[in-house]
């Protein structure tokens, strides 16, 4: 059984078809996407459609173009429609246990399945993570994860503030600039990564190097994710639309409070803080931390034999919990999770 209807649930499904598997895939959703149908009107890829596509079927179009959100929502749909598999939508999982001879999954209307083997494909994205900022639980203006913004409409003419350096971060706040005076804070400073080197896409050389497979990937993103750009965003931050700050004090009533001590009023904060793994269904059982963090090696529970993990951040490699890197990972994981069951030796990370 597969958990999770979006890209990391959906090459999951498709590894495992290939490996003479009979997969049910099963999702709260009304169809397939996962958390893509959600996102803010203007999210545009960072990688071209050629590094894009999921296992067996190329994303369709110019290869070198960007593509936007809703193409990627249009792709998903698609690569649903050609699983000759047992999809399930409006399903919700409220627990896995582990039982003798396999897993018993409990949803919330009630069901009850067996499964020889799970694997949690709810991804990395679908539990915001709303850091503990001072002030923040009773600031005045208005408070939006970034999962919540759609357009710049709500802020028109308004003073925002948004939280965070990552690529969604710059991209909403680069947005926000052109009808409201926003800043981006961060505890560090901005990290650059060009968007083409010698002529070719960022992803090309990821790809070319072996980066992007690389164990090592992780390990060099530990300094955080750097900001894929082409100019525009650097150009549009050196120019004060928007300005970057250091994190603020606090926040104070209607006020932020900034590092220097001044305070300034202020109508919205946008949270681009991230994500935490949404595997509820998990907890109270080994397969998840104090923290609800899954406890696995490469995708494969350290701790509870027959599940596992895809579309985890930083899962495998630089590219895990992308649409590029999940079918490598759902690759591994079901070879590991198959291989224990008939008795044969677990492949090595």
């Amino acid at each position: 059984m597969v958990i999770g209807g979006g890209q990391a649930g959906l090459a999951t499904v498709r590894v495992a078809l290939d490996a003479g598997l009979s997969p049910v895939l099963v999702d709260a959703g009304s169809g397939p996407g996962g958390s893509w149908p959600s996102y803010y009107d203007s999210l545009t890829l960072f990688s071209p459609a050629r590094f894009s596509g999921l296992p067996g079927m190329p994303f369709p179009g110019d290869p070198d173009r960007y593509p936007r959100r809703d193409e990627v929502v249009a792709y998903l749909a698609a690569y649903a429609a050609g699983l000759d598999a047992d999809l399930r939508w409006g399903v919700r999982v409220d627990r896995v246990r582990r039982e003798r001879d396999g897993f018993v999954v409990s949803t919330a209307s009630g069901e009850e399945a067996r499964a020889r083997l799970v694997v949690a494909a709810s991804g990395g994205f679908g539990r915001p993570h709303r850091p503990a900022l001072p002030g923040l639980d009773s600031f005045a203006g208005t408070v939006l994860h970034s999962s919540q913004y759609r357009s710049p409409a709500l802020f028109v003419g308004r003073r925002v503030v948004v939280v965070g350096g990552g690529n969604s971060a710059v991209q909403i706040a680069v947005e926000l600039a052109e009808t409201a005076r926003v800043s981006i804070v961060t505890r560090d400073r901005l990290r650059w990564q060009p968007q083409r080197i010698l002529g070719r896409d960022f992803h090309w050389w990821l790809s070319r190097t072996g980066l992007d497979t690389s164990r090592l990937g992780p390990l060099l993103a530990n300094g955080g994710v750097p900001v894929i750009d082409a100019g525009r965003y650097r150009t549009a931050i050196a120019a004060g639309r928007p300005d970057h700050r250091p994190m603020f004090r606090r926040l104070d009533g209607d006020r932020v409070v900034w590092s220097d001590g001044s305070p300034e009023r202020l109508d919205g904060v946008i949270l681009a803080t991230g994500f935490r793994p949404d595997v509820a269904y998990l907890h109270g059982t080994a397969a998840v931390d104090g923290d609800g963090v899954p406890v696995h090696s490469g995708g494969v529970s350290r701790t509870v034999d027959g599940l596992g993990f895809v579309g985890l951040e930083r899962q495998r490699s630089f590219a895990s919990a992308t649409l590029r890197g999940v079918g490598r990972d759902a690759a591994f994981v079901l070879r590991a999770l198959n291989g224990a069951r008939a008795g044969r030796r677990t492949v090595s990370r």
